[in-house]
């Protein structure tokens, strides 16, 4: 895409343990599609998906990390550019849940202090696993003043909207400090847009 086809561009990062979704939850937003098959990412992927918020083009940029440890290192260079953050768990996953604390400590540690941050719990269709209850995931982001989505990239509840809530609060932070509309400069280029495909879990 061109520079003029859209008013801002919008980097933005999916973080969370391995398995939680993360990819899916991306597959869903830039594609609409779902797929049951768990192909963990390695190392980073991203994918480009413009959207229409109040009137304005904006391009979101959005990079998928692996959440296994060995890839730690690789992942957290991402931080420093991300305009936004999306941290997932699995609401089956207890573990998950409790590992966001670390994820975030991840964010204060490598990423911009102005940040912004949205909680997603996934995989909220499967009701008779679920282990975390809705009110914990609002407890955690209150918490931490962020806000909160339980969502199911396999039956697409809530994704569109959290993932719109995120870039409508980054447009809203850049309009206000002057920084918009934002353009490619500074844009990492892998030479290539909106062709990857990894699968995930849902």
């Amino acid at each position: 895409m061109s520079g003029k086809n859209y008013d801002f561009l919008i980097k933005l990062l999916l973080i969370g343990d391995s398995g939680v979704g993360k990819s899916c939850l991306l597959l869903r937003f830039s594609d609409d599609s779902f797929t049951q098959s768990f192909i963990t990412t390695i190392g980073i992927d991203f994918k480009i998906k413009t959207i229409d918020l109040d009137g304005k083009r904006i391009k979101l940029q959005i990079w998928d990390t692996a959440g296994q440890e060995r890839f730690r290192t690789i992942t957290t260079a991402y931080y420093r550019g991300a305009m936004g953050i999306l941290l997932v768990y699995d609401v089956t996953d207890e573990q998950s849940f409790q590992n966001i604390r670390n994820w975030i400590r991840n964010i204060e540690q490598h990423a911009a202090d102005n940040v912004n941050r949205v909680l997603i719990g996934n995989k909220c269709d499967m009701i008779s696993e679920k282990v975390v209850e809705t009110a914990r995931g609002q407890d955690l982001a209150d918490e931490y003043s962020i806000r909160f989505f339980e969502a199911s990239a396999k039956t697409n509840i809530n994704v569109k909207e959290a993932f719109e809530s995120i870039a409508s609060d980054i447009k809203a932070r850049l309009d206000a400090t002057g920084t918009g509309p934002s353009k490619d400069k500074g844009t990492i280029n892998v030479g290539r847009d909106n062709k990857t495909k990894k699968g995930g879990c849902c």
